[in-house]
């Protein structure tokens, strides 16, 4: 990749990044109102936005394999093989893009999306979303940590 074109490629992934950012105080105000008054519209609102959140994560895992590691899992478990790809450190090519705990706690928010996607809105549980939500400030600010490492490692490279 060139200069230019990994300066292009780390403004992608800034710009998406403060999309999550959004999303994450979005989730975290709604999540509250939920609590409040048990409203499951809120609830609603809640599983939608961490579903765009994972799915804004899995973008920009998508661009790391399409430019930097020029190879995108494919099959029926793709999902699962990008999480993985990007928690390894590829040898003369990029370190982790995030680690393997990171990796863990994405998997659990890659499984909550198929359940959004797949589960009508008057059925989700709210006792899952709370176990999804319990750690969710420190597992954001960790894996959007790791990423922004990564980030840094392509500037230190071209520098």
């Amino acid at each position: 990749m060139t200069e230019r074109g990994i300066i292009t490629f780390i403004a992608r992934i800034e710009d998406e990044l403060t999309e999550l950012d959004q999303l994450k105080e979005r989730i975290e105000e709604v999540w509250g109102k939920y609590k409040t008054n048990g409203d499951e519209f809120y609830l609603d609102s809640v599983a939608l936005n961490l579903h765009e959140l994972y799915s804004g994560f899995e973008k920009i895992f998508l661009e790391v394999a399409k430019e930097i590691d020029e190879n995108i899992p494919e099959g029926s478990s793709w999902h699962r093989e990008l999480l993985d790809q990007m928690a390894l450190n590829i040898k003369n090519l990029r370190p982790a893009v995030i680690s393997k705990a990171s990796r863990d706690i994405l998997d659990e928010y890659r499984a909550f999306r198929h359940v959004v996607r797949n589960v009508y809105a008057h059925k989700y549980s709210a006792q899952k979303i709370a176990i999804l939500l319990e750690n969710f400030p420190a597992d954001y600010k960790k894996v959007r940590r790791e990423i922004v490492s990564f980030l840094q490692f392509l500037e230190a490279d071209i520098e």
